[in-house]
């Protein structure tokens, strides 16, 4: 497969796989957008952009046809949980919706191809909230606790159906807790770097002990790769970062990096402040990808204190 259609491309983690899908030779038609979450800078220069939105079909069906696309690989979400609290009607819109819009023109432009994929890109939060022990795994049922997560089951659900009922040759990944270059600042690691070059509190919910398993968005991307070349149509696959850490050392790290690197009279650490907690905070999440591993060849060059450490580095370059 060499063209690719990559909705929500200009955001986070879509901008890192158009990255690397320019870098492995591949055309990516980007579109996406450009909600306050998308950047256009992020966008490979190698790839064609498209402002638009995945629920309209005829668009959709445009770019699929005049690009030959071959693989369609979904990122476009909403996806902060606290934005879906306090408004729900964009996730549903554009991750339940949008998703719909964006398979029926996949179906029609599809009609039993061979060569084709749908990748619907998801969430681990669909699976809900686990307590000390135990992981999520594709054989999890699917119990959402927040209109975010929510709207995302609803996507997955919509992609496996397509499969069951029509053929649609789609496959279905979660992944853990993303991090890494480029993230939007609302997401927990590049809030709290800035927050504290700012000299701003360092917000943490609740006790600080929710549990959170943390991917590097490079790996993440890679495991997408691997199931888009080798994973079985009508599978869903996992991905972990087998980094599990609770958020309030996971903030003490980053401080202690910032410490390290750009040192001031006192720690940053110092900034850190317990706040209410969010309503329907799930308390741990953790994946076991042991089927990513064993069929897909999965596995992760970061750990989480090579990839914080880089990450950190990063925004310090961006952050004069």
């Amino acid at each position: 497969m060499k063209n690719f259609l990559v909705t929500g491309g200009a955001g986070f983690i879509g901008s890192c796989f158009v990255a690397q899908a320019a870098a492995r030779g591949h055309h990516a038609v980007v579109l996406d957008k450009l909600t306050y979450a998308g950047r256009r800078e992020n966008v490979d220069k190698r790839a064609a952009f498209i402002q638009g939105d995945i629920a309209d079909r005829a668009l959709v069906l445009k770019l699929l046809r005049e690009h030959a696309i071959e693989a369609i690989v979904n990122f476009a979400a909403e996806s902060h949980v606290d934005n879906s609290i306090a408004g729900p009607s964009p996730f549903i819109e554009t991750n339940v919706t949008g998703t719909f819009q964006l398979l029926e023109a996949t179906r029609e432009y599809w009609d039993g191809k061979k060569e084709f994929r749908f990748m619907q890109i998801s969430t681990d939060e669909v699976y809900g909230s686990l307590k000390r022990t135990g992981k999520f795994s594709e054989a999890s049922p699917l119990r959402p606790n927040s209109p975010y997560s929510a709207s995302k089951a609803a996507g997955d659900h919509l992609a496996r159906a397509w499969h069951e009922t029509y053929g649609l040759p789609a496959i279905v990944t979660h992944c853990t807790n993303n991090y890494g270059p480029r993230q939007h600042p609302e997401k927990l690691i590049p809030n709290m770097i800035r927050c504290a070059l700012a000299g701003k509190p360092l917000p943490v919910y609740g006790d600080g002990k929710n549990v959170r398993d943390w991917i590097h968005v490079e790996d993440h991307c890679n495991g997408i790769w691997l199931a888009l070349e080798k994973g079985n149509p009508g599978e869903v696959y996992d991905f972990s970062g087998d980094a599990e850490t609770e958020n309030i050392l996971l903030v003490k790290n980053i401080c202690a990096l910032l410490d390290k690197k750009r040192p001031r009279k006192g720690s940053y650490s110092e900034q850190i402040t317990f706040v209410a907690d969010r309503p329907g905070h799930d308390r741990r999440y953790a994946i076991d990808d042991a089927k990513a591993q064993r069929e897909l060849g999965f596995k992760c060059n970061y750990t989480l204190d090579k990839g914080l450490e880089t990450t950190v580095e990063w925004y310090l370059a961006q952050i004069l």
